[in-house]
């Protein structure tokens, strides 16, 4: 059974599991340097309040994925619209967990009063975008060569649901 629900502090170290794998072995994130506990539970308490995050859990709780909306960008005129953020324990992809927390999340934006809301995926993450695709958004551009990581520039694809 998979369900999703607001994140809380005693999901953090589930959460910095998933995420530092992708830090330290994949393009998704552009972060180069793992979370330590600590900023693991301060990016929950970030997210405790009006740019809410969810997990996704099976039966017994345990944490497979999880979702985010942040602030698009810090400036008052851009407060209606958010971007998000979706990670899957690598071990439970194409399950349909990251269907459900996008569809959960795009619900949640939608709930707090949101506009827009919109993603910003690395270059070449074909399932991302198709996730995104499926959940309603549009592509709307490329950012080239915004990031460089493991040696390699990297390009930014935009796409984004209104609501």
């Amino acid at each position: 059974m998979l369900r999703t629900r607001l994140v809380e502090p005693r999901d953090a170290e589930a959460i910095r599991g998933i995420y530092n794998v992708e830090v330290l072995e994949s393009t998704v994130t552009f972060d180069l340097v793992p979370r330590s506990p600590a900023e693991q539970l301060a990016w929950v308490e970030a997210h405790s309040g009006g740019h809410p995050a969810i997990v996704a859990v099976d039966a017994a709780d345990r944490v497979l994925g999880f979702a985010s909306l942040s602030p698009y960008r810090p400036r008052p005129a851009y407060a209606t619209s958010v971007e998000d953020s979706v990670y899957v324990a690598r071990d439970h992809r194409g399950r349909g967990v990251g269907r459900r927390l996008l569809g959960d999340l795009v619900e949640l934006a939608r709930d707090h009063g949101f506009h827009t809301v919109i993603a910003r995926i690395v270059g070449g993450h074909e399932a991302s975008i198709a996730l995104h695709r499926a959940c309603g958004f549009e592509p709307i551009g490329c950012e080239r060569e915004v990031g460089r990581k493991f040696g390699r520039w990297l390009d930014v694809v935009l796409m984004q649901r209104m609501l």
